[in-house]
């Protein structure tokens, strides 16, 4: 199976559906000079979405912070979302599941906007691409698990710029991604404390252990908010199991008796490791495997299932060296 070079996809670009390969955000654009941008990524199950009134409600909370003017409601946002999806429906394969990318920027800069007679405001883009690109090569970590690596890297605190707004500045992940990239083994993920040494986030999910059936997961300081986190802590209750948010030490995570990531695309994977130091027995813990049965059960797909599919469908994953949101491979 391969990816065509000409997909036949259309995005939303600026109030128009045009080709996803002339889709071209200007040099002068704000996105651009400062990553002046909020973005937000969703996936569906059964090509149904996921909580997409709530990823788009934390755009509009970031739009609303950063001051950037959009001239669509979230209501007509979330339906030119539908209409994208609705054009591309035709495009997609029968098992694969839409993953949309919502990106706003302020647009072009002030000084530019002579340029750009028609268009002086917000660069609004809603692509919608296979989700099965994003976490195929994903499947391995329901085996051996992912080993989470601590670089020196610092998480920016949210007294200097508040991670709870998701926008496209994220320099500090790169470099954390690139650092944990020179350690030996490929399941190495990077996983961030912040400047008072507590655990934070990866770059691009978010951190829960559990400890003695107590779920726990960073408090909601100096990290995003994840909708897959929040998830998880509701799943939680429907499986009477205590989740909590606390500050979390390394050496809270050493003596843990299991631990897992969340993030959109691929909602739990296990972290089986902490600097190449087991986490329990070094396996997918009991607890992890209820999280992801019951959220499984409450979309009506095996989600490690479908992931191990698109593992096996897409071989030529194993050979790409760019980099990921959770990984920097060197070419």
């Amino acid at each position: 199976m391969s990816e065509e070079k000409h997909s036949g996809r259309v995005v939303f670009f600026n109030n128009k559906l045009i080709p996803e390969l002339d889709a071209r955000v200007s040099i002068y654009d704000s996105a651009l000079m400062f990553g002046d941008m909020v973005f937000e990524m969703t996936r569906s199950f059964n090509k149904k979405q996921f909580k997409l009134s709530e990823h788009i409600e934390r755009l509009y909370i970031g739009l609303k912070i950063l001051e950037i003017p959009i001239q669509y409601s979230q209501n007509e946002l979330e339906e030119i979302c539908n209409n994208v999806i609705e054009a591309n429906e035709p495009l997609f394969e029968e098992d694969d599941e839409h993953r949309l990318m919502i990106n706003v920027s302020r647009g072009p800069l002030g000084i530019y906007s002579h340029l750009f007679p028609e268009n002086t405001g917000a660069t609004v883009i809603v692509a919608d691409f296979p989700l099965k690109w994003t976490v195929a090569s994903m499947s391995q970590y329901y085996d051996r698990g992912i080993n989470s690596v601590i670089p020196s890297q610092r998480a920016i605190p949210s007294t200097l710029m508040d991670p709870k707004i998701k926008n496209r500045s994220r320099m500090w992940y790169q470099m954390a991604n690139i650092e944990v990239s020179k350690v030996e083994g490929d399941n190495n993920w990077a996983l961030l404390i912040d400047p008072d040494g507590f655990i934070a986030e990866g770059t691009g999910d978010n951190f829960f252990m559990v400890k003695d059936g107590v779920v726990i997961t960073p408090e909601g300081r100096n990290i995003l908010r994840g909708i897959s986190r929040d998830y998880v802590i509701e799943i939680a209750k429907e499986l009477n199991i205590e989740a909590i948010e606390k500050n979390i030490e390394p050496y809270d995570v050493y003596t843990a008796d299991e631990a897992f990531l969340t993030g959109t695309p691929f909602c739990i994977l296990p972290t089986t490791q902490l600097n190449g130091q087991d986490i329990g027995d070094g396996k997918m813990g009991e607890i992890t495997s209820r999280l992801l049965k019951k959220w499984s059960e409450n979309v009506g797909l095996d989600i490690e299932a479908q992931i191990r599919k698109y593992g096996k469908d897409i071989q030529r994953n194993k050979n790409i060296s760019a980099p990921t949101p959770y990984q920097f491979k060197k070419g």
